[in-house]
């Protein structure tokens, strides 16, 4: 279950969305999970870079190059910006001093993780991969997740490709720990509102690809 958020009152200054950052220079490096609206699970999750300089924040996704640049409302409650269209974009509480969270006009939300307990980079992954999907992720940050099954002792299937067509490269069991490093729209069932997720075993290292319903992501509160 996604944390519940709620709006930050007006007492609450800007200063606070530095918490975890103050020691820190004014661009650093983060992650970022994009939700759609009322959806549980990341449409996109990828490495960023969260920037703020005079009230002004600059959010930039490295999996797709999408950059987001909020301003401050004058006279507004704090947290409330414009992005770079003119549309209201409003911080969200929910993540404590690991993040904060974004929200946009039609209901979507953006997560940023700052608090480097929340992902890691590990030379152990450089070049891990030899399937052209999973090529190019080797070295990029990634958070850890937990693998859970709907039926007891049940094995979940890790794929070459996110399509249940693809060939099977091995399975996990429920409690698995696995490092997530992207997540893409599943294209299976028409209307589907899953995702599949490039991941690596922990263990064992093995790469490949894991539906998002058999995942517990570290947003759900539990790794």
């Amino acid at each position: 279950m996604r944390i519940q958020t709620v709006l930050l009152s007006a007492v609450t200054s800007f200063a606070a969305l530095g918490m975890g950052l103050a020691a820190k220079a004014d661009t650093v490096p983060a992650h970022c999970d994009l939700y759609a609206p009322r959806e549980d699970y990341p449409s996109l999750s990828s490495a960023c870079t969260f920037s703020q300089r005079q009230g002004y924040i600059t959010i930039s996704l490295q999996s797709n190059g999408v950059r987001y640049e909020l301003s401050p409302v004058a006279n507004a409650s704090s947290g409330n910006f414009t992005d770079q269209h003119g549309h209201r974009v409003y911080r969200q509480s929910g993540l404590g001093s690991v993040g904060t969270i974004f929200e946009f006009v039609d209901g979507s939300q953006l997560w940023v993780y700052w608090d480097e307990s929340t992902f890691s980079t590990s030379s152990a992954t450089q070049g891990i991969g030899t399937d052209p999907a999973t090529q190019g992720i080797g070295g990029s940050s990634a958070r850890i997740g937990t693998l859970v099954a709907h039926t007891r002792g049940s094995q979940i299937n890790l794929r070459s490709q996110p399509t249940v067509r693809s060939r099977p490269l091995g399975y996990g069991l429920a409690g698995d720990r696995v490092r997530i490093y992207l997540c893409q729209p599943d294209t299976d069932t028409p209307g589907s509102d899953l995702n599949w997720c490039n991941v690596q075993f922990v263990e064992s290292g093995a790469n490949g690809w894991i539906r998002s319903d058999f995942i517990i992501f570290p947003s759900d509160g539990a790794l």
